[in-house]
């Protein structure tokens, strides 16, 4: 019986990521003297916000295509491409916080991950459907 520990690991730390990047939000705030619920006024403010937003946005598609691609496919491929998702947010945010413009190859990394483990659930379930109603 497989248990998907891997995935659930990975789920746990791509949740504990999101959180961090929560709390860098409040953390700018407070290095920046502007209170929520203002959301603009200072750039590295604007950019942690959409670091936050922008991983917030991506995360229920990631995280629901790594369940099916491991349920459907394979635990320890769904956890590897998870946490190339994670490293994707990690460059992502670095780059976005320093540069905007530079958060390009962050961005692809994790949206390329995603994909493979959306359309790869995909495929997978619809052979499945397929086999079972033939």
């Amino acid at each position: 019986m497989q248990t998907h520990g891997w995935v659930a690991l990975v789920t746990l730390i791509s949740l504990a990521v999101y959180l961090w990047f929560g709390i860098q939000v409040g953390r700018v705030r407070h290095r920046v003297g502007i209170d929520a619920p203002a959301m603009t006024g200072d750039p590295q403010l604007e950019r942690a916000i959409r670091v936050q937003a922008n991983t917030l946005e991506w995360l229920p598609v990631f995280l629901g295509a790594m369940w099916l691609f491991a349920i459907y496919w394979n635990d320890l491929v769904a956890a590897g491409l998870g946490v190339v998702w994670i490293l994707g947010r990690l460059i992502y945010a670095a780059a976005y916080m320093a540069d905007p413009k530079k958060r390009g190859p962050g961005f692809g990394i994790q949206a390329l991950a995603t994909l493979v483990l959306l359309f790869g659930a995909l495929g997978r379930v619809i052979y499945v459907l397929a086999v079972l109603h033939a």
